[in-house]
């Protein structure tokens, strides 16, 4: 007779070889998925970033680059793009509703570089306002997304601009590098940016689907933004959102790992915790608006299971935590007898495939970002961060976006941009 403590105590043991085991999967397969990437889509023509293959033409691109509150990084971000060695190119920056000086930094700007032109809005819109109201300003047919604070390699607009003479291409995502290393959590980042943000997007674009574009360094055809209506005002992150709504409409999403773009990211607990609350979030809230037209289209299904799981995990990764700490508390278990966390040969099997997965992005990587190597002792422990950090935000973003409010206009909140 099967009794209930029985059942219980197979419920808690397959739920522990889930979360131990998930991590493991999902490294296994983006590393598989990143390795056909790179035979298919990496090796050619070449990884030499500053070497891009030479075109007959050179068509019209508009960078556009919401701002606010940037008269820290305004200046550096838009003399980075007049350095662009791509020939054809214009500027659009928008100041919107900032309270600092960055409006009085623009104009400035725009008197110094003729490819410059600013927007001012008056109050705070929020980034996907400022990018819908650029993108109707300009004649361009690729418009570029970056953000306030982003310095683009001198050859990203020629590897982005590349995969538009296919028809199909609705937008191409770059490959954002972290330049806050000062302190060890920028140092984790780098890690992360390398062994996980690289390897998934690689992983994904090998089955033909992404997740999002990299809302710091991302290109768009204009006839495809305006098929699936550009960004939407009432999202928390406008890049998962337009990814969605261009690849479920039928539009190609693809990534480009030359086309390099140097971002901050934050450096305190505090920041990093808001910045990845808000993404979980916003990817719940993409997921929960979008689900009928994802159930209609099965092309999409393997980037939706892939959520699901990491949704489920979390959820089991939270459960057991909270069961662990009531064994604790309230029955005074001993903590050596009771296997909380990475013991035994799960542990070794998870460090192991931590240590191979990070090597196996070093190498991808090293041509993009020569300062990986000296990183490696921080980045190595990074997967705990990001496993850890990953539960927690999701498990806090469910209820959030389940919660928040239809239609509220997601608008900015200054970002930890590091220590400096």
């Amino acid at each position: 007779m099967i009794t209930l403590p029985a059942l219980m105590g197979d419920f808690w043991g397959v739920m522990l070889s889930y979360v131990f085991l998930y991590p493991v999967m999902m490294s296994c397969l983006w590393m598989i998925g990143a390795t056909v990437f790179y035979f298919r889509f990496e090796r050619t023509p070449h990884r030499i970033v500053s070497q891009p293959p030479v075109r007959d033409d050179y068509p019209l691109v508009a960078v556009l680059v919401p701002c606010f509150n940037e008269e820290d990084n305004a200046r550096e971000t838009i003399e980075a793009l007049m350095a662009l060695r791509y020939p054809n190119f214009e500027v659009i920056a928008i100041n919107d509703g900032s309270r600092d000086r960055t409006g009085e930094i623009l104009d400035a700007l725009a008197d110094e570089f003729p490819r410059l032109r600013v927007i001012h809005n008056l109050k705070n819109q929020g980034k996907a306002v400022g990018l819908n109201t650029a993108a109707l300003l300009t004649h361009a047919e690729i418009l570029v997304g970056i953000d306030g604070d982003a310095r683009l390699d001198p050859c990203c607009l020629h590897w982005l601009v590349r995969h538009f003479d296919e028809p199909d291409v609705g937008a191409v995502t770059g490959n954002p590098r972290v330049r806050t290393r000062s302190t060890l959590l920028g140092r984790l980042q780098v890690g992360e940016f390398s062994s996980i943000v690289g390897l998934i997007k690689r992983a994904q674009r090998s089955i033909g689907l992404i997740f999002t574009v990299s809302g710091v360094i991302a290109a768009f055809r204009r006839s495809a933004l305006f098929e699936a209506g550009f960004w939407s005002p009432d999202k928390l992150t406008e890049d998962v959102d337009i990814t969605w709504k261009l690849q479920l409409a039928g539009w190609e999403v693809r990534f480009e790992p030359r086309a390099l773009c140097w971002i901050l990211m934050p450096e305190t607990l505090l920041g990093l915790w808001r910045q990845r609350l808000r993404w979980a979030t916003g990817g719940a809230q993409v997921i929960f608006d979008y689900w009928s037209e994802i159930w209609h289209r099965p092309r999409m299904w393997p980037v939706f299971i892939e959520y699901s799981m990491s949704i489920v995990w979390a959820s089991c990764m939270g459960l057991l935590v909270i069961y662990r700490l009531t064994d604790l508390i309230f029955y005074k278990v001993d903590l050596q007898s009771v296997p909380v966390l990475m013991l035994g040969w799960t542990g070794i099997l998870i460090g192991m495939i931590c240590m191979v997965q990070m090597m196996f992005s070093l190498w991808l990587d090293r041509p993009y970002d020569q300062g990986l190597l000296k990183n490696y002792f921080w980045m190595i422990w990074y997967p705990i961060v990001y496993w850890t950090l990953s539960a927690a935000t999701a498990v806090a973003a469910l209820p959030a976006a389940i919660t928040r409010k239809s239609g509220k206009r997601a608008t900015w909140i200054s970002p930890d941009r590091g220590l400096g």
